[in-house]
């Protein structure tokens, strides 16, 4: 008999609708006419006035970027996909702002270093953050960061979707997501997956598929996903969970075999494989992203016009076509739909974390 899945408390209906929090700042100026007051009162309502509107418009939020540079921090090494989006996307922002964009990369310590940098950084637009889905994972990991993932950062921009693929060897009798299922609780020590590291967006799918599907799967660590796909091919394990960009040409060429992906929809790229929740599994969804952010405070202004460049950028049918051919898809998420992603995805890692029992030491 299949396990009886667990209520968890981030699956919750509706909760990305209504997302409109950004609300256009209100003045609180006396309607009198001026020149029907004191002049000593005439002069303080100047200033009130004056520094009202100083109050809704921060020094240089009008007039930003104003031909300064900005730098975009990624918090990873060089010539990986977050890397890569980002330096595509710092193209498309220097043309639309007219500036010159420095991408850094500073890596370390799973993310934290780059990204605790951005985190006390001035809010003004100048600085600014392009990181992955380890940003909403870590903390469930390692609650002692440097940052606080809710309170440190302004939610931009969603640039790309990537999910991972539940994967077994090219000669497996497995067909399916159901069948594997039942043929990991056949297992008496449970069913071996391999993931490209502890902690990654792979092997958090994994204990995901776990807990939503009732399965009986122990995982197995990797240092990358090119070390789990040589063993995979080889038979050597039965069952991966890796990222649908490190595993699609071994799909092509039939070296290993997909039996579904962890996004909501099917990838453009892999149109035959079916997703693990129109498997059997309507309520599991798990996808890596990889998302633009910055110091908290920036002005909305600022945030708008950021998204909106990114919004741009991923939608280009240039950047549609280079996403899928890596296979991933861009987003169109709203500041405030991006802070109710983020805090919905905190939400739900760390139940999994808790509930898988799942360390990085």
């Amino acid at each position: 008999m299949q396990a009886q899945s667990p209520e968890l408390r981030w699956q919750r209906p509706g909760r990305y609708s209504g997302f409109d929090k950004y609300n256009k700042p209100e003045t609180n100026v006396s309607d009198t006419p001026l020149h029907r007051l004191p002049a000593s009162r005439t002069l303080a309502a100047l200033v009130t006035c004056a520094s009202t509107l100083l109050a809704a418009n921060p020094a240089g939020a009008a007039e930003w970027p104003d031909g300064k540079p900005v730098t975009i921090i990624v918090p990873f090494s060089p010539g990986g996909f977050t890397d890569l989006v980002a330096r595509r996307f710092a193209q498309d922002l220097g043309t639309a702002l007219k500036t010159t964009i420095v991408v850094q990369n500073k890596p370390g310590a799973s993310g934290q270093i780059g990204t605790a940098l951005v985190a006390r950084e001035q809010p003004d637009g100048y600085n600014l953050l392009v990181t992955a889905t380890q940003h909403v994972i870590y903390p469930g990991l390692q609650p002692n960061l440097p940052y606080d993932p809710k309170k440190s950062f302004s939610n931009v921009a969603i640039l790309a979707y990537a999910p991972n693929v539940l994967l077994v060897p090219a000669k497996s009798p497995i067909a399916n997501a159901k069948a594997f299922t039942a043929y990991a609780n056949q297992q008496a020590g449970g069913l071996a997956f391999g993931s490209s590291s502890v902690g990654g967006s792979a092997h958090m799918s994994g204990e995901l598929y776990k807990m939503v599907a009732g399965a009986n799967l122990r995982h197995i660590p990797y240092k990358g996903a090119a070390p789990a796909v040589t063993d995979l091919i080889g038979a050597q394990i039965p069952a991966a969970f890796l990222d649908a960009t490190s595993a699609a040409a071994f799909i092509r060429s039939g070296d290993v075999k997909a039996l579904a992906v962890t996004s909501k929809e099917r990838l453009p790229s892999l149109p035959d494989v079916p997703t693990v929740a129109e498997s059997g599994y309507p309520s599991y969804e798990s996808q890596a992203w990889i998302g633009l952010f910055g110091p908290a405070g920036m002005p909305a202004s600022v945030v708008q016009k950021l998204n909106r460049i990114a919004i741009d950028s991923a939608n280009t049918d240039t950047n549609i076509k280079w996403l899928n051919d890596n296979n991933a898809t861009p987003a169109r998420l709203s500041p405030a739909q991006v802070t109710d992603f983020v805090d919905a995805e905190l939400d739900k890692w760390k139940t999994v974390i808790d509930q898988a029992h799942v360390s990085v030491q």
